[in-house]
């Protein structure tokens, strides 16, 4: 037998941090994240007020739902969660869908495309909406959902009335078009 005086070791270097990845991904939240708008400009006490008339209200549920559309489906996937606690299965349903909307949705910061269309946000906040809805009920949680949704609606729909909409500044083509949500221009 031979006597071998080295002792081999195996230095297995663990895999080195990708900061530029990491960075990246950072970034990509910050960037998906411009799009909520600040709490603070949402619940504005000083940019609150009733509104003068019928065609003031439908003003101004047109312009806030426009412009916070993305916290405003913050707040409804929060009381939806909430509503959820007692819902095990529901709950971890839940928790797969908020994956897919942070990625397909807060996240994302170029364009959704299918079969060379591209397709408008608020195409993917409604197919997200009714998917959501759809896996949801389908978890025997039926009541806590409808309720979650009725009192996530009458929220945004007491914050949207109640919210004047003279400081919100839109960006010129979502102010001037309203889009059908598909946009049926192939994209290259």
């Amino acid at each position: 037998m031979a006597n071998n005086d080295e002792i081999t070791t195996s230095s297995h270097a663990s895999p080195a941090v990708n900061h530029e990845s990491i960075s990246r991904a950072k970034q990509r939240i910050k960037d998906g994240l411009a799009t909520r708008r600040s709490w603070r400009v949402m619940f504005d006490l000083h940019s609150t007020g009733l509104p003068h008339g019928v065609s003031d209200v439908f003003s101004r549920i047109k312009t806030n739902l426009a412009y916070f559309r993305s916290n405003y489906a913050i707040v409804i996937l929060n009381v939806i969660f909430f509503s959820l606690i007692w819902h095990p299965t529901s709950l971890i349903v839940f928790t797969g869908l908020v994956f897919l909307w942070i990625f397909l949705y807060f996240l994302r910061d170029v364009p959704l495309k299918v079969f060379r269309f591209q397709i408008d946000d608020r195409a993917v906040l409604i197919g997200l909406s009714v998917i959501t809805i759809v896996l949801l009920l389908l978890t025997n949680a039926t009541f806590n959902i409808v309720a979650a949704l009725m009192a996530g609606a009458v929220l945004v729909l007491i914050h949207a009335v109640i919210r004047k909409t003279d400081d919100l500044f839109l960006d010129e083509e979502a102010a001037t078009t309203e889009t059908s949500g598909l946009t049926s221009h192939p994209s290259s």
